[in-house]
């Protein structure tokens, strides 16, 4: 079990640390920016412009939201608190302009993921339907868990179908989608939670042999990434209900 937490861990741990560069102070500069584009996001979608735009934006918004959640979580989690007069004003005045950060119960920011929601409801067939899908997945499955992947927090059957839900239809409109390696192992960690018993009984096998065919493709796909060295280990897991 320790051996199979290290290397999903180590796997999880390439596909958290990819996608904020490194934290540079928010200046009061940078806030200004933030806070120009979150009026104009917000004022877009609600107005009257054609469905594609007022999707678009909410996108947008949805993208910058969860970059400054990153910067945040990193000031919470070095100094227990958000850290500098230009951060702080920025929470609040993203409130103001009706942009707030999501955040969790214990002071830590939240994946922003209604907008993606809303994207996908003014344009469900739209260009940007397989990046929300992506993003939706992506931005639950980090904060689902602590330690172990398979072993994810107060997460219901409802949840997790909706989340193998989101995974599906993303990589069935667009297989080849640039963050499909990334997809790919998310769908099959949460098809081995299927399997191991987060799914009716009745539904354990389909799971078990959809964990199995997802995590063949992922060595044959990507054959020399980390994921793919974690594959065994979850195999490993799976053989547990076979």
């Amino acid at each position: 079990m320790k051996r199979l937490r290290k290397w999903v861990r180590a796997a999880i741990l390439i596909l958290a640390t990819g996608s904020v560069g490194a934290h540079d102070l928010i200046t009061a500069e940078a806030a200004d920016q933030y806070l120009a584009l979150a009026t104009r996001y917000v004022t877009t979608v609600r107005s009257t412009a054609p469905d594609s735009q007022r999707a678009q934006a909410a996108y947008q918004l949805g993208r910058m939201l969860d970059v400054i959640r990153e910067y945040f979580n990193r000031d919470i989690a070095a100094h227990g608190q958000v850290v500098g007069l230009a951060s702080n004003r920025l929470v609040l005045e993203l409130k103001a302009r009706g942009a707030p950060l999501a955040v969790y119960a214990d002071g830590r920011f939240a994946p922003n993921v209604q907008h993606y929601l809303d994207a996908l409801k003014l344009a469900p067939r739209g260009e940007l339907e397989a990046d929300c899908l992506f993003r939706l997945m992506q931005g639950y499955f980090y904060d689902s868990f602590d330690d172990d992947p398979l072993s994810p927090r107060r997460q219901s059957w409802a949840q997790l179908r909706d989340q193998i839900g989101y995974g599906e239809r993303m990589l069935q409109r667009a297989p080849d989608h640039p963050e499909g390696e990334e997809a790919r192992f998310i769908l099959a960690v949460y098809y081995v939670q299927a399997a191991l018993g987060a799914a009716p009984k009745d539904q354990v096998r389909t799971f078990s042999q959809r964990a199995g065919s997802m995590l063949t493709a992922i060595e044959q796909r990507y054959p020399e990434s980390m994921r793919a060295a974690a594959v065994p280990m979850l195999r490993e897991r799976l053989e547990a209900v076979r």
